[in-house]
Order: structure tokens, then C-alpha cells, then sequence
């Protein structure tokens, strides 16, 4: 059994409405974990792809494509907060009038707050744990692999200069399109496996293809951070988290939320 389209719509209503109305201790716990779940996705593809390039780079991108989904499947089944998800799900709710856009801001805020914690968390438990040897400076294959992430997630962008930031932003649409059609997909299916299909493939479309993903960043790039990757926190920041942030607002706000709800606002139930 599956959910209509407007059904689906209306779901991202009620769901972006009790986001907007949580707690701050809520946005902080379940924003940390968010954050947690898709480092923990992050890290699962950086060791399953180590040595993939020596077969065929296309298919190390679809190892990484096909074990990261991990995360994003745990944040939604057990109802964590995720930024991303949220670009699309607070404005829906917004739109509605269910919600006003000084609470879509607060939650916004207080959950990429969250995410970055759970996601730094996570990069230095790697960083210290499997990608090093005992916790020392001498690093696995594993950490010379997240080491090379870290730096080809920011270090092309500063070579191109203004292109380079264009070219994260046009990423992080990308990325969050295919996310929030994830969510989209999740919400169409009253089953628990229809949700694990619904999300698993296009995250692995998202991934696969090299889009940006703000949250996802937030471990990828402290990881190799910590283990002494070429890339100062600021360079980080600048040069891709902020970019790819934008572009991920752009991809789930606009190109998913305005666009079904605009196309499916006549058909809602008269009392919505």
C-alpha cells in the first residue's frame, strides 16, 4: 500500500509542523544523533571504498552510494532531526501557514548546530579509533583514504577560485533534491521495507553521482582534519560547508518543498 501524491504532501505538513514545535533539548539530542547516523554511513564508505579506485573509480563510488543510505534510513525510521531533511520539511509547514518562518529559522539553526557536533564527534572517534593504529599518528588505510576525501572535498574548490564555490553550490542542489525526494518516497510507503527502498536509492543516486551534502561534509572533512589532511578548519568552512549549506537549502526548499506543494495545493482536503 502506498500513499497518493497529496498525501505525501500533507505528510510533509504534519511532520515539518511537529519539527518546528519541538523542544530546543529535542533539536540538540536529535540533531546530535542525525549528525552521528550519517558519519556513521560517512565513515562505512570511506573504509568500504578504500582501494576501489585501483578496480574502477565508477564502482568505488557505487560501494560508497550503496552502504551510505545507512544513516539516513536510522535517522528517519527512528525520528531523528537532520538539517537537510528539514530544508524541505519546516518550509512545507511554513507554506501551509501551519508554522511562521522565525520558528523555521530557530529549528534550523539549533539542528545544523546539533548535526555538527554528532557529526565532529564521530570524525574524532574515527580519527582516533579504526583510521589510526592504536590511537597514534600512524594512520590505517583507512585514514590515508579519509586523509584523500578530506582534501578533494575542499582543496579543487579553493584551486578554481569563485567557480569552485559554484560548483559546491550546484552540488549541494543536487545532493539535497535527491535527499528530500528520499523523504518524499519514505513517506509514500506504510511499510517498513517500502521506507529502506524509498530512502536507499536515491541516497545512492546523491552519493554515487559526487553531490555535496552539508551534514555528511561535517565528518567527512574534520575526519581527515584529524588525522592532518592538507585542509585548515577555515578553508573547510569557507570553501565547501558554506557553499554546500546554501546549495543544500536551495536543493530541498525550493526544488522539493515549493515545487510539490505548489503543484498539489489545489488538491488538499479542504480542512487543511
Amino acid at each position: 500500500m502506498a500513499n497518493k501524491p497529496v498525501e505525501i504532501v500533507m505528510t510533509c505538513c504534519t511532520a515539518g509542523t511537529y519539527k518546528a514545535n519541538l523542544k530546543l533539548r529535542d533539536w540538540l539530542i536529535r540533531g546530535f544523533m542525525a549528525g552521528l547516523l550519517i558519519a556513521v554511513g560517512g565513515a562505512l564508505a570511506t573504509v568500504c571504498g578504500t582501494g576501489m579506485e585501483k578496480v574502477a573509480p565508477g564502482f568505488k563510488s557505487l560501494i560508497g552510494g550503496a552502504v551510505f543510505p545507512v544513516g539516513l534510513i536510522a535517522i528517519v525510521l527512528t525520528g531523528m532531526e537532520l538539517f537537510t531533511g528539514d530544508a524541505m520539511l519546516l518550509p512545507v509547514a511554513a507554506l501551509h501557514k501551519k508554522v511562521n518562518w522565525s520558528k523555521v529559522l530557530n529549528a534550523w539553526i539549533w539542528v545544523y548546530v546539533a548535526n555538527f557536533v554528532g557529526s565532529i564527534f564521530w570524525a574524532y572517534l574515527m580519527s582516533v579509533g579504526p583510521f589510526s593504529k592504536g590511537g597514534s599518528a600512524d594512520i590505517t588505510v583507512f585514514g590515508t583514504n579519509a586523509i584523500a576525501i578530506a582534501e578533494a572535498k575542499t582543496l579543487p574548490y579553493i584551486a578554481a577560485g569563485a567557480v569552485g564555490q559554484w560548483s559546491a553550490f550546484m552540488k549541494g542542489i543536487g545532493c539535497n533534491l535527491l535527499v528530500n525526494l528520499a523523504i518524499l518516497l519514505a513517506f509514500s510507503s506504510k511499510n517498513m521495507i517500502g521506507k529502506f527502498f524509498g530512502i536507499w536509492f536515491p541516497i545512492m543516486a546523491f552519493v554515487s553521482s559526487g553531490f555535496e551534502h552539508c551534514v555528511a561534509n561535517m565528518y567527512f572533512i574534520p575526519a581527515g582534519i584529524f588525522l592532518g589532511a592538507n585542509v585548515s578548519w577555515g578553508q573547510f568552512l569557507l570553501w565547501n560547508l558554506l557553499p554546500v549549506t546554501i546549495g543544500n537549502i536551495v536543493g530541498g526548499m525550493v526544488f522539493i518543498g515549493f515545487v510539490y506543494y505548489l503543484t498539489f495545493r489545489e488538491e488538499f482536503p479542504k480542512e487543511a
